[in-house]
């Protein structure tokens, strides 16, 4: 088998408090998801995850389906280990205090922000992204030098294309691959939309376990697909992202899984996908 990458950095696990009293829900949409309920992973469940993985560091990415926008265990968790992990929160970019609200959360240790515009307790709705009333947070994303994570669907691609070229400074990375349908198989026209953006050099990719399991279905391959996304996205603007523990498993387990879905890229590739991108988009990660 031919070597992997030196380095690894996750660049989406999820933690969930044990301490409801302390850190209470109060899920996004009103839904808590099933997940956060069934396989809830403190941070130090995380660390030792990451451990047993050989995970070096993680951008942890703040449970909106638990939690809704306070983003205390998040932040509260990745400060306790600072040395490894960093924290990615969500604020409701719309609201007329957003600029305050973000200050405020990066004052506490937030270094990244996301917005969820729908999952797995919410078809997606991207009308809050292009939207005029969050354009001040963009702009303090932009001034404070923050990445900003978008979780939607091929439905919301032109608007955050729109965001992308409205806000060029700030770097923009899609959860789980903006969920292209891959099934159909090369060349993959089905996820044209996807490929469409690739110009917008703003705009960087999350490989999570979603498309490591879509590309075993259908007419679809490792092999036939992940060669052309980095073809056409390059390998610097892809960030491996484990999922865990929404996606079932153990971290090595789903670090395998990528590992053996993406073993037809080159060394040089992997080492970008599964550490430099997330290291590049999150400088507090790197070495």
């Amino acid at each position: 088998m031919k070597p992997m990458a030196s380095n690894y950095v996750d660049i989406h696990p999820h933690v969930i408090s044990d301490d409801e009293g302390r850190y209470p829900p109060a899920p996004l949409f009103g839904k808590r998801s099933d997940w956060s309920q069934e396989r809830p992973s403190t941070v130090d469940t995380l660390i030792a995850q990451m451990d047993a993985a050989g995970v070096d560091k993680a951008a942890v990415v703040h449970s909106s389906t638990t939690y809704g926008f306070d983003n205390s265990y998040v932040v509260d968790a990745c400060n306790a280990y600072s040395d490894r992990l960093i924290a990615v929160g969500s604020v409701d970019v719309l609201a007329p205090d957003a600029v305050t609200t973000i200050r405020q959360w990066v004052d506490r240790g937030l270094a990244g922000l996301r917005v969820f515009t729908g999952g797995s307790t919410k078809e997606f709705d991207p009308s809050e992204l292009d939207d005029v009333r969050a354009y001040p947070a963009w702009d303090l994303l932009g001034e404070l030098g923050l990445t900003m994570c978008i979780q939607t669907g091929p439905v919301g691609l032109p608007a955050v294309v729109a965001l992308a070229r409205r806000f060029p400074n700030v770097p923009i990375i899609l959860d789980h691959l903006g969920r292209p349908d891959v099934t159909d198989g090369a060349p993959y026209a089905a996820a044209q939309s996807l490929f469409d953006i690739a110009p917008v050099e703003s705009i960087y990719l999350k490989l999570t376990p979603r498309i490591m399991g879509d590309v075993k279905k259908g007419g679809a391959s490792p092999e036939s697909f992940f060669p052309k996304l980095v073809d056409i996205f390059g390998a610097q603007r892809l960030a491996w992202g484990s999922n865990y523990p929404t996606s079932e498993g153990t971290l090595a387990e789903i670090k395998a899984t990528a590992q053996d879905r993406l073993s037809c890229l080159s060394e040089e590739d992997l080492s970008w996908i599964f550490a430099k991108t997330a290291q590049s988009l999150y400088p507090r990660l790197a070495d």
